[in-house]
Protein backbone atom coordinates (compact mmCIF):
# COMPACT_ATOMS: atom_id res chain seq x y z
CA UNK A 1 0.00 0.00 0.00
CA UNK A 2 2.68 2.83 -0.81
CA UNK A 3 1.65 5.80 -2.06
CA UNK A 4 3.62 7.37 -4.91
CA UNK A 5 2.91 11.17 -5.82
CA UNK A 6 3.36 11.68 -9.21
CA UNK A 7 2.09 15.58 -8.97
CA UNK A 8 -0.59 17.89 -7.25
CA UNK A 9 -3.67 16.00 -9.04
CA UNK A 10 -2.49 12.05 -9.55
CA UNK A 11 -1.36 9.68 -6.76
CA UNK A 12 -0.88 5.96 -7.65
CA UNK A 13 -1.63 3.30 -4.65
CA UNK A 14 -0.85 -0.13 -4.67
CA UNK A 15 -3.44 -2.53 -3.64
CA UNK A 16 -2.88 -5.90 -2.18
CA UNK A 17 -6.84 -7.01 -4.28
CA UNK A 18 -8.86 -5.61 -6.75
CA UNK A 19 -12.30 -5.51 -4.81
CA UNK A 20 -14.20 -2.24 -4.45
CA UNK A 21 -13.88 -2.52 -0.61
CA UNK A 22 -10.29 -2.06 -0.82
CA UNK A 23 -10.19 0.67 -3.24
CA UNK A 24 -12.52 2.47 -1.35
CA UNK A 25 -9.75 1.96 1.15
CA UNK A 26 -7.39 2.80 -0.57
CA UNK A 27 -9.37 6.30 -1.53
CA UNK A 28 -9.88 7.06 2.24
CA UNK A 29 -6.05 6.22 2.86
CA UNK A 30 -4.97 8.67 -0.01
CA UNK A 31 -7.67 11.13 1.59
CA UNK A 32 -6.30 11.10 4.63
CA UNK A 33 -2.43 11.54 3.61
CA UNK A 34 -4.06 14.15 1.80
CA UNK A 35 -4.94 15.74 4.72
CA UNK A 36 -1.63 15.07 6.46
CA UNK A 37 0.11 17.09 4.16
CA UNK A 38 -2.50 20.12 4.26
CA UNK A 39 -2.09 19.81 7.87
CA UNK A 40 1.93 19.99 7.87
CA UNK A 41 1.57 22.85 5.28
CA UNK A 42 -0.34 24.91 7.72
CA UNK A 43 1.99 23.58 10.39
CA UNK A 44 5.13 24.79 8.88
CA UNK A 45 2.84 28.47 7.98
CA UNK A 46 1.94 29.14 11.38
CA UNK A 47 5.08 27.80 13.01
CA UNK A 48 7.81 29.90 10.76
CA UNK A 49 9.53 31.53 13.17
CA UNK A 50 9.82 28.11 15.26
CA UNK A 51 11.10 26.73 11.56
CA UNK A 52 13.82 29.38 10.81
CA UNK A 53 15.11 28.95 14.85
CA UNK A 54 15.83 25.20 13.80
CA UNK A 55 17.05 26.10 10.45
CA UNK A 56 19.73 28.52 12.47
CA UNK A 57 20.72 26.01 14.81
CA UNK A 58 21.58 23.67 11.81
CA UNK A 59 23.20 26.06 9.65
CA UNK A 60 25.52 27.16 12.76
CA UNK A 61 26.33 23.40 13.61
CA UNK A 62 27.15 22.33 9.92
CA UNK A 63 28.93 25.47 8.59
CA UNK A 64 31.04 25.41 11.52
CA UNK A 65 31.93 21.75 10.87
CA UNK A 66 32.26 22.00 7.13
CA UNK A 67 34.95 24.87 7.71
CA UNK A 68 36.85 23.29 10.00
CA UNK A 69 36.37 20.15 8.22
CA UNK A 70 37.71 21.71 4.55
CA UNK A 71 39.64 24.63 5.52
CA UNK A 72 42.90 23.97 7.95
CA UNK A 73 44.85 27.20 7.74
CA UNK A 74 43.39 29.43 11.18
CA UNK A 75 43.35 32.79 9.47
CA UNK A 76 41.40 31.86 6.46
CA UNK A 77 39.53 29.42 8.89
CA UNK A 78 38.37 32.76 11.12
CA UNK A 79 37.48 35.04 7.80
CA UNK A 80 35.36 31.95 6.33
CA UNK A 81 33.49 31.53 10.03
CA UNK A 82 32.80 35.29 9.60
CA UNK A 83 31.71 35.25 6.29
CA UNK A 84 29.38 32.25 7.06
CA UNK A 85 27.91 33.72 9.94
CA UNK A 86 26.98 36.74 8.09
CA UNK A 87 25.35 34.82 5.24
CA UNK A 88 22.73 33.75 7.53
CA UNK A 89 19.95 35.66 6.80
CA UNK A 90 20.51 35.09 2.81
CA UNK A 91 20.84 30.97 3.71
CA UNK A 92 17.46 31.38 6.27
CA UNK A 93 15.06 32.92 3.80
CA UNK A 94 16.70 30.48 0.79
CA UNK A 95 16.24 27.12 3.41
CA UNK A 96 13.14 28.30 4.76
CA UNK A 97 11.45 28.81 1.33
CA UNK A 98 12.93 25.15 -0.02
CA UNK A 99 11.67 23.49 3.38
CA UNK A 100 8.12 25.06 2.70
CA UNK A 101 7.89 23.62 -0.40
CA UNK A 102 9.53 20.56 -0.27
CA UNK A 103 9.12 19.22 3.40
CA UNK A 104 5.79 18.84 3.90
CA UNK A 105 5.28 16.35 0.87
CA UNK A 106 8.96 14.10 2.18
CA UNK A 107 7.74 14.45 5.63
CA UNK A 108 3.99 13.16 4.37
CA UNK A 109 6.07 9.91 2.46
CA UNK A 110 8.05 8.95 5.39
CA UNK A 111 4.93 9.13 8.11
CA UNK A 112 2.83 6.88 5.08
CA UNK A 113 5.46 4.40 5.38
CA UNK A 114 5.77 4.05 8.86
CA UNK A 115 1.88 3.29 8.64
CA UNK A 116 1.87 0.94 5.80
CA UNK A 117 3.95 -1.94 7.24
CA UNK A 118 4.39 -3.57 3.98
CA UNK A 119 7.33 -5.48 3.46
CA UNK A 120 9.51 -4.44 0.33
CA UNK A 121 9.53 -8.20 -1.77
CA UNK A 122 5.73 -8.02 -1.89
CA UNK A 123 5.00 -5.08 -4.75
CA UNK A 124 1.51 -5.50 -6.24
CA UNK A 125 0.03 -3.27 -9.72
CA UNK A 126 -0.47 0.64 -9.27
CA UNK A 127 -3.84 2.17 -9.79
CA UNK A 128 -4.38 5.20 -10.27
CA UNK A 129 -6.88 7.44 -7.45
CA UNK A 130 -7.83 11.18 -8.46
CA UNK A 131 -6.68 13.02 -5.40
CA UNK A 132 -8.20 16.99 -5.25
CA UNK A 133 -5.22 19.60 -6.46
CA UNK A 134 -3.60 21.29 -3.21
CA UNK A 135 -4.94 24.60 -2.32
CA UNK A 136 -1.73 26.08 -0.15
CA UNK A 137 -2.45 28.39 2.84
CA UNK A 138 -1.71 32.12 2.65
CA UNK A 139 0.90 33.20 3.86
CA UNK A 140 0.90 36.23 6.80
CA UNK A 141 1.56 39.48 5.63
CA UNK A 142 5.01 40.26 6.96
CA UNK A 143 5.55 43.71 8.50
CA UNK A 144 9.11 43.89 9.02
CA UNK A 145 10.36 42.79 5.84
CA UNK A 146 11.81 45.82 4.95
CA UNK A 147 13.74 46.09 8.33
CA UNK A 148 14.92 42.75 7.32
CA UNK A 149 16.05 43.84 3.69
CA UNK A 150 18.34 46.81 5.44
CA UNK A 151 19.72 44.51 7.41
CA UNK A 152 20.74 41.87 4.64
CA UNK A 153 21.83 44.77 2.54
CA UNK A 154 23.94 45.99 5.72
CA UNK A 155 25.81 42.61 6.07
CA UNK A 156 26.06 42.00 1.67
CA UNK A 157 28.23 45.17 2.18
CA UNK A 158 30.23 43.73 5.40
CA UNK A 159 30.75 40.44 3.50
CA UNK A 160 31.81 42.30 0.33
CA UNK A 161 34.49 44.37 2.56
CA UNK A 162 35.78 41.17 4.31
CA UNK A 163 35.81 39.59 0.81
CA UNK A 164 38.36 42.50 -0.85
CA UNK A 165 40.47 42.04 2.68
CA UNK A 166 40.15 38.61 2.23
CA UNK A 167 41.73 38.55 -1.26
CA UNK A 168 44.29 41.80 -0.58
CA UNK A 169 45.56 39.37 2.71
CA UNK A 170 45.71 36.56 -0.19
CA UNK A 171 47.38 38.27 -2.84
CA UNK A 172 49.96 39.84 -0.69
CA UNK A 173 50.85 36.85 0.95
CA UNK A 174 51.23 34.76 -2.47
CA UNK A 175 53.60 38.08 -3.57
CA UNK A 176 55.88 37.54 -0.50
CA UNK A 177 55.95 33.59 -1.25
CA UNK A 178 57.33 34.43 -4.50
Amino acid sequence: MTIVRQNAQNTTVSPSVNTPETLVEKVIEAERMHDVLLLLQNLINSEEATIKLILDCLYDVGSVNLINQKLRMKPLNRVMKLIARMSKPVFRTLAFNWFKKNCPQLITNWLHTQVTFRSTQNIPQQVAVEVAELQPYPLPPTENLSQEIKNLRSQVRWLAGISIIAIAVLAMTAIKLN
